[in-house]
Order: C-alpha cells, then sequence, then structure tokens
C-alpha cells in the first residue's frame, strides 16, 4: 500500500510540474507608459502621460497631465471617460469607465486606470482616437496630431 501512495505523489507532482511548464506566460505590455500631445478645448492642451497595464486579453489605460486642467471642481468618480485608441493591427480599442480623483478648480486632468479588452499583437496608439470626457452633462474631446512617443503599446 505505501508504495501505492508514494507512486500516485510521483505523479500528482510530475502533473503540477508539467502543468507549470506548459502554462501560458504573462502577457506585458510595452512600453508601459507614453507621452501624447493633446487638444482638449475648454481644458486646454498640451503634453500628457498615458500609462498602460495589462493581464492576459484585460488591459487598462490611464491619462496624467498637468497642461490639461479641469475649469471646475470635480468630485472622484465624476468623470464618465471613454478613451478610445486607434489600432493598426485592427479595429479600435475602447477604454472606459468613471474612474478619477478628486480634483478642485485649475488642477492637473487624470481619469483612469480605465479598463478594456486587448489582443495579443495589438499596436494602440492615441493619434487617431480620442478622450472623450462627459462632466455635467458637457462632452469635452481631447485629440492628438501626433504619434504617442516612444511609440505605440504593443500587447
Amino acid at each position: 500500500m505505501k508504495r501505492i501512495t508514494t507512486g500516485a505523489a510521483l505523479a500528482a507532482g510530475a502533473l503540477a510540474a508539467t502543468a507549470l511548464a506548459f502554462a501560458p506566460s504573462a502577457a506585458a505590455v510595452t512600453p508601459t507608459t507614453a507621452t501624447v500631445t493633446a487638444s482638449c478645448g475648454i481644458f486646454g492642451g498640451g503634453a500628457a502621460t498615458l500609462t498602460a497595464t495589462q493581464s492576459g486579453t484585460s488591459a487598462t489605460l490611464t491619462l496624467t497631465s498637468s497642461a490639461i486642467t479641469t475649469p471646475l471642481a470635480l468630485s472622484a468618480n465624476s468623470i464618465a471617460s471613454t478613451l478610445t485608441m486607434s489600432n493598426s493591427t485592427g479595429a479600435s480599442r475602447v477604454f472606459s469607465g468613471t474612474v478619477n480623483p478628486a480634483m478642485a478648480a485649475g488642477s492637473p486632468v487624470t481619469v483612469g486606470p480605465l479598463p478594456g479588452t486587448v489582443a495579443s499583437g495589438d499596436s494602440l496608439d492615441f493619434y487617431g482616437g480620442s478622450l472623450k470626457m462627459v462632466i455635467f452633462g458637457v462632452t469635452v474631446t481631447c485629440t492628438s496630431s501626433a504619434a504617442q512617443s516612444p511609440g505605440p503599446f504593443v500587447f
């Protein structure tokens, strides 16, 4: 009986090791940050930083900018944001949500992390896309006239 138990334990260990060897590797977006120049109407315009994270087919994007400011005080999670990223390998990808910190009037804008879905090989750039923020029923749209630097997010 002892041999059977030992044999079963060895077989289970071998199966577990094999499963780990064939497990898919964690996906990682590169680069994790990029700089864009955005024009956002009444919010202003200038340099902004996009930060990306990835876990499998789920990803998040956050936009922060000291050049783009809020004209009014805003409470946390009060901006409905839709960030559309152009994708050189297929359909555009959309990241949306109502995630933002509280901001005083004149404060730098931060939205996100906004969740979305990506596919392996997606190459996403803010240029050709947009950020739409709905604040107190008013839609503010940000666009860019140049590609992000150092390059697109590759998932």
